[in-house]
């Protein structure tokens, strides 16, 4: 038997972390996805309220496909919604799926697939971004991520609602999502960089989850806080220095934010860095253009969005 109570060459068993906040239409979306994955293992979900009401209604009993309701019980945000759900789960794998995201058929079973045929800790996939009912599929022709090629780009398609963890690396490797990241933002990525500087991730070239790109984000324009955050990152990975064009992009993502916020001599130091690690780096013109009051920041975020991409 397994640590978990599994015998020897069954299914693995998944622990999937959904963590919530006052969106009820999309959570009973997003588990019903989940409950009708084809995958032949046990799964259960473990809803993590964060800063609202527990719904206990959800609670689901069935061995093959049950449903626990936690409360967050550490520091608020998606970080510690996470890590309460990581502390919970039984499971042999242990995934993610945020509350307004939903699962694609096959998703589960493809991934699994991948995990047991390669020596990998983390698989990701593809996804399908959706905003303003206009459906972009974004996926990367590649099946093994390098910590470089994160260093260079954000890969907006290894989304958190498609991270596939093996549970005994989780807890005793990678480690739980850092809880010190301003806000939780950018807190995926950042595990992401941390899983990567131990093993390149896997990744399966399909779009198997299905992501919304809406103004309920909670962080839609908390432009101070995402400026803080990145900021953290920077110091936090020494090792973008070996990745201008990198480097260059969290720079810019802090101008067009300092900018967005209103802090113009901020935003003109930012994208002056931007520049001068990469002159190219577009993010730079745009935070420029939004502290000269050319353009305003939501209109830039909501043209990006529409093509399936964000600063």
């Amino acid at each position: 038997m397994t640590a978990a109570g599994r015998a020897t060459g069954d299914p693995l068993t998944v622990s999937v972390v959904v963590p919530t906040r006052d969106r009820p239409e999309l959570l009973d979306r997003a588990l019903r996805a989940i409950a009708e994955q084809d995958h032949p293992g046990r799964i259960e979900v473990l809803v993590v309220f964060d800063r609202s009401e527990p719904d206990h209604g959800l609670e689901r009993t069935d061995p093959h496909r049950a449903v626990r309701v936690l409360r967050n019980a550490r520091t608020p945000g998606l970080a510690g919604a996470r890590n309460t759900g990581i502390e919970a789960a039984t499971g042999d794998l242990v995934a993610f799926c945020d509350d307004d995201d939903e699962w694609l058929p096959g998703k589960l079973t493809a991934q699994v697939a991948m995990l047991e045929a390669t020596d990998a800790e983390l698989v990701c996939c593809g996804i399908r971004v959706r905003y303003d009912d206009h459906d972009v599929d974004r996926t990367l022709e590649a099946d093994r991520i390098t910590l470089d090629a994160l260093l260079r780009d954000r890969l907006t398609e290894l989304h958190p609602s498609t991270f596939l963890i093996r549970r005994s690396v989780l807890l005793s490797g990678i480690g739980p999502v850092d809880e010190e990241i301003p806000g939780s933002y950018a807190e995926d990525y950042e595990f992401l960089l941390r899983a990567a500087r131990r093993r390149p991730l896997a990744n399966v070239r399909e779009p198997y989850t299905l992501v919304r790109w809406h103004r309920r984000s909670y962080f839609a324009q908390r432009w101070n806080m995402i400026a803080e955050a990145l900021q953290w990152l920077l110091e936090r990975y020494p090792e973008f220095a070996r990745q201008p064009a990198g480097a260059a992009r969290i720079a810019g993502q802090i101008a067009f934010a300092q900018a967005a916020s209103g802090n113009r001599r901020d935003a003109v130091r930012w994208a002056r860095r931007t520049l001068a690690d990469n002159p190219r780096e577009p993010r730079a013109y745009l935070a420029l253009a939004v502290a000269s009051r050319a353009v305003r920041p939501d209109r830039v975020v909501r043209e990006l969005h529409k093509r399936g991409r964000g600063i």
